[in-house]
């Protein structure tokens, strides 16, 4: 008779499915604007499209001054016009990213396409309440 110490068993297998990849925005992808560069009372986050599915978009942060916290955030569309699709945003800070996306809409657009590198991005933008340059 045949313990069942010397009978060979198969291991057993699991059958894992693997879990779909979460797409997380590397933090080098994005450009930091702060309020003494874009005249806006927040932080302001730009970037290229990388593998988004969606239109161009800035990222705001809603805490006033040069913070960085991606915990307190609000979404904006930039075209067809501005739009908040994510996060609650005050309507004085809206009205203020608006006309700011208005001043800049080229240079985001290009940004996000890829034509424009970071520092051409930068250097493109216009401050919001500086005067005009002709």
């Amino acid at each position: 008779m045949t313990t069942l110490r010397e009978k060979k068993r198969p291991i057993a297998q699991r059958l894992v499915k693997p879990r779909p990849a979460k797409t997380v925005e590397a933090p080098y992808e994005t450009t930091n604007l702060y309020p003494r560069e874009t005249g806006l009372p927040m932080t302001v986050w730009a970037g290229p499209r990388g593998r988004a599915r969606h239109d161009a978009r800035i990222k705001v942060c809603r805490t006033r001054g040069d913070n960085m916290d991606p915990t307190n955030l609000a979404v904006v569309a930039i075209r067809p016009a501005p739009r908040v699709v994510h996060g609650p945003l005050a309507q004085n800070d809206f009205t203020a990213i608006a006309a700011w996306i208005a001043l800049n809409e080229v240079a985001l657009i290009d940004f996000w396409n890829g034509t424009l590198g970071g520092s051409e991005f930068a250097a493109s933008l216009r401050r919001l309440g500086a005067p005009s340059q002709r």
